[in-house]
């Protein structure tokens, strides 16, 4: 036995250097940027299909993928903004998952393939929603509660 002591995990992540991105934000905005080239892979999809294809209207296939492509920036600049430790990067990414929830939940209520992606969308938003709303990403961020403003 040895008088030293060990810290617990907890200690050691609270003890990092200042500035140091933890672990969970890093996935965090992974999981932002794959859901923002989801959005933009699907966009470019339908705005393709809706440009050399013959879809029953043609308008709302082109109007529909550059509005994915456009909703592809939210996550995209989420992503960035955890990255590079900027506070007010946890809103876009936590109106991104609570956004992706009801999507899944309709892919998740149809017959067909759709299923498998529900489950997919399902998962990725809320690991992303938990962990982009953990204490420690909270802390990493810079953000206060209410009540604990500097004064």
């Amino acid at each position: 036995m040895s008088s030293e002591q060990t810290p617990a995990p907890e200690a050691a992540e609270s003890t990092a250097a200042p500035g140091a991105r933890p672990g969970r934000l890093t996935v965090a905005a992974g999981l932002n940027a794959l859901e923002g080239l989801a959005l933009v892979v699907g966009g470019v999809w339908m705005l393709v299909g809706g440009l050399t294809g013959h879809p029953d209207d043609r308008t709302s296939a082109v109007t529909g993928g550059i509005t994915l492509i456009v909703l592809s920036l939210l996550p995209l600049l989420a992503a960035r903004g955890l990255l590079a430790l900027r506070g007010w990067s946890r809103g876009p990414a936590v109106i991104t998952q609570i956004m992706a929830l009801p999507v899944a939940y309709n892919l998740l209520q149809a017959d067909s393939i759709a299923i498998p992606a529900g489950i997919a969308l399902a998962v990725v938003a809320v690991a992303a929603l938990v962990l982009t709303v953990h204490p420690e990403t909270t802390r990493a961020l810079g953000i206060r509660g209410p009540g604990n403003a500097q004064k």
